[in-house]
């Protein structure tokens, strides 16, 4: 009997089998991923808020940008202008006009401005004003302007802060950064 039940359920030549669906395993979250979801569950109103869009003369403006830039005139206004008062005495300074041998720290005012621009300025800065332009016409050119000048002082302010909450260990290195203040 149970030969002919197996003969009976075996496909004959040519005829097709149709297999049940397979169940697809159940794969455990990493630690990695778990972190991840509840850090996105927890920030998640708070992200999609900040990059939503506001509108501007009927155009949608991330709220981020708006934000930078509010926080960019406050601070110029605050400062008195800082990045065309001071324009000058920054040339001085990178020049070397105040420096002297014994000033603590390991390199000059210039190698200092020199490693700050490289990693401020890059290929996606160069090429993104080049997309804006072509996509957007020469009006962006304005615009970057006015974003730079008034990220001047928002530089400014944290340039400051820096250097007024860095520190000098025993050995005379100087640590400092967002991470001190």
């Amino acid at each position: 009997l149970g030969a002919l039940i197996l003969l009976i359920g075996t496909p004959v030549f040519g005829e097709e089998t149709v297999d049940s669906p397979k169940e697809e395993p159940v794969v455990e979250k990493t630690f990695d991923e778990k972190i991840d979801e509840g850090f996105g569950n927890a920030t998640g109103p708070f992200v999609s808020k900040i990059f939503g869009e506001v509108e501007v003369n009927g155009y949608g403006v991330k709220w981020v940008i708006v934000w930078l830039a509010l926080g960019g005139l406050v601070l110029t206004i605050a400062f008195k202008f800082i990045n065309l008062r001071a324009f000058p005495l920054a040339l001085k300074t990178v020049r070397g006009r105040y420096s002297s041998s014994n000033d603590p720290g390991e390199i000059s005012h210039f190698q200092a401005l020199t490693a700050a621009v490289s990693g401020t300025v890059g290929l996606g800065n160069i090429a993104g004003v080049a997309i804006g332009i072509s996509i957007g016409g020469p009006g962006v050119a304005f615009w970057l302007f006015l974003a730079g000048f008034l990220g001047m002082a928002t530089k400014f302010a944290e340039c400051t802060l820096g250097v007024k909450y860095r520190e000098i260990d025993s050995d005379g290195r100087i640590h400092g950064g967002g991470m001190y203040y």
